[in-house]
């Protein structure tokens, strides 16, 4: 492996990548569910679909405080907030800020202020044009994805939390459109449908449209887009080499709960520091999105990229696949401004270019090398 990783880091632009996430370090992960508390009712969340808000959110602050310095002392270093609505909570949001590198996810309606959190990386979520949105988001009334578009233009912060819907790829370009000129960058991820209303938001549909609408966006705005055109086929494709998405392959589980000692055992490579919180901030559930879900549901780019991230290995038979790899590695850190963003972001046109010379058809992985899957390259956990 040594070899090969020597032979692939000759090209000066794979170096950079890597140097750059070597001199940064591991990451230690966690995610919080910072409140149990929203004020909109989404369809298909998956916060709500499981009553996850039964966990409350401590009232009290020393709690909360103590949690903190529980998960220094474990080590932890980056956290991904979601909720419940974060921007709900700001004075925890901004304890979380100041002690770790983090992601918060909101959801657009309130704004959450550029002073106390100058550089920390906030996805906000839309689900599709204005009219989609709406359905979807604001319970039939609420134009959610205006409001997100007021709140946040022109901050350098903010990245779009972009979820697609299988038929309804025609939406894309407009809503790409509308949050580039919004001074904004995008990322994507797709939908699952948990309230199965059917029609254009079944995934059951397929993505195919959905990766090539996604690959025209990122042949137009290459320096915008921080999704690349391996990930969006991983994802919504269910495929890394051999493998199928699901449970068992999944690396984004919470290792301090029973309910995943067989899992835990399997062979397969997961996050060992992860861990799941529940707004308690006790109790953690068996994975990112849930405790009874449905794997086959699942399309979250968050808990695909930790597949790819953590499956290095299979994807040392060529230097295209450790490019593959590896610009998957260095979007995670650059999304999360873990390297410089500043300067990141001016290697995104190359990123996007580099994979996509190597991009299979959009119905098809690539065969690729067959080989045993892990607990692989203890660094990146």
């Amino acid at each position: 492996m040594a070899g090969q990783l020597k032979e692939y880091l000759q090209d000066p632009f794979l170096k950079q990548m890597y140097s750059q996430i070597r001199q940064a370090g591991p990451l230690k992960s966690i995610l919080v569910d910072i409140t149990h508390v929203c004020n909109i009712r989404c369809q298909g969340c998956y916060f709500f679909a499981e009553d996850m808000d039964k966990n409350k959110a401590p009232r009290d602050e020393a709690e909360f405080d103590a949690f903190i310095e529980r998960e220094k002392t474990r080590g932890t270093n980056f956290v991904s907030v979601a909720g419940g609505e974060p921007s709900l909570m700001l004075p925890r949001l901004k304890k979380i800020y100041d002690n770790f590198w983090l992601m918060v996810v909101t959801n657009g309606l309130r704004r959450i202020p550029y002073a106390g959190f100058e550089n920390m990386p906030i996805a906000v979520s839309v689900w599709g044009d204005h009219a989609t949105d709406i359905v979807l988001r604001g319970s039939g009334k609420t134009d959610v994805f205006s409001r997100g578009l007021q709140n946040y233009k022109d901050d350098p912060r903010v990245l779009w939390y972009y979820t697609t819907t299988a038929g309804n790829a025609h939406q894309i370009e407009s809503v790409v459109e509308q949050c580039v000129a919004n001074g904004n960058y995008v990322l994507f991820n797709f939908y699952g449908d948990l309230s199965h209303k059917g029609g254009e938001v079944d995934h059951h549909r397929g993505f195919e449209e959905v990766r090539r609408q996604i690959n025209r966006m990122i042949e137009r705005y290459p320096e915008r887009i921080l999704l690349s055109s391996y990930l969006s086929q991983v994802v919504s494709s269910g495929r890394l080499y051999q493998e199928e998405w699901g449970y068992e392959v999944c690396c984004s589980i919470s290792a301090d709960n029973e309910v995943n000692l067989a899992r835990i055992h399997n062979g397969k490579p997961y996050n060992t520091h992860f861990r799941a919180y529940n707004p308690d901030l006790k109790s953690t559930r068996r994975c990112c999105i849930g405790e009874t879900r449905d794997c086959s549901t699942c399309f979250d780019v968050w808990a695909h990229f930790s597949w790819v991230m953590l499956n290095m290995k299979a994807h040392l038979a060529s230097k295209q696949e450790f490019t593959n790899w590896l610009t998957t590695m260095y979007l995670f850190y650059l999304i999360n401004r873990i390297v410089d963003f500043e300067a990141g972001v001016r290697l995104l046109p190359e990123l996007h270019r580099r994979v996509s010379q190597g991009h299979p058809p959009s119905d098809a992985l690539q065969p690729g090398l067959s080989l045993p899957v892990g607990q692989l390259m203890h660094q990146w956990q």
